[in-house]
């Protein structure tokens, strides 16, 4: 549970930073779902690093690093063949949030959108594979279900008529998955970066 605190600690501190408004520690723990003691711990540990000031973000990049080296990449997901999963996607009524590469298509347009991933609650999990097995081809595809903690999606917003994790989280998910990915996320945070700072 610690790590996963940690990661929705860095979440909200990345997706709500704004150069002229910061969240307070009440606000922050209320929002991480941790209690105000371990938030108050774990900014005195990024104060330390030189990252954070209270609980506003001072090395934007430093922060981003710093979660990828303690992330823990989810183990639990499923792969589909879907047809069109764009047009299944429009037509699901479940919670969900696109991360990888066709949520970077969304946002920056520097990938080919070669796999459609989604988070998801395990306890959608079995209504997901019901319907998801009526539109395609359950195994290797181009459809990847992420079960994930809901914090996940956290700051999700609506793209294109579709739900698309945070930026930072999707700058971590791209990382994680690699190659052309990782060029994609250092492009999205460069580009954050001259946001921020």
């Amino acid at each position: 549970m610690r790590g996963i605190k940690r990661e929705r600690i860095l979440r909200v501190l990345l997706a709500e930073n704004r150069s002229n408004s910061f969240l307070s520690k009440n606000e922050l723990s209320k929002r991480a779902c941790c209690t105000r003691q371990w938030v108050i711990l774990f900014l005195k540990e990024l104060e330390k690093k030189k990252l954070v000031k209270g609980t506003k973000v001072i090395d934007y990049s430093g922060l981003i690093k710093y979660w990828l080296a303690i992330h823990k990449k989810p183990k639990k997901y499923r792969e589909y063949m879907i047809k069109e999963p764009l047009q299944f996607l429009k037509k699901v009524k479940l919670d969900y949030a696109l991360t990888s590469y066709q949520a970077e298509n969304f946002v920056q347009h520097h990938l080919f959108p070669s796999r459609v991933d989604i988070y998801i609650n395990e306890e959608d999990l079995q209504k997901w594979h019901s319907l998801l097995i009526k539109e395609g081809l359950y195994g290797k595809g181009n459809f990847r279900v992420i079960i994930a903690e809901e914090h996940v999606r956290y700051g999700k917003r609506k793209l294109n008529s579709f739900f698309v994790v945070s930026l930072p989280q999707l700058i971590i998910d791209l990382f994680v998955e690699g190659g052309p990915a990782e060029e994609a996320a250092e492009l999205l945070l460069a580009k954050i970066k001259k946001h921020v700072s």
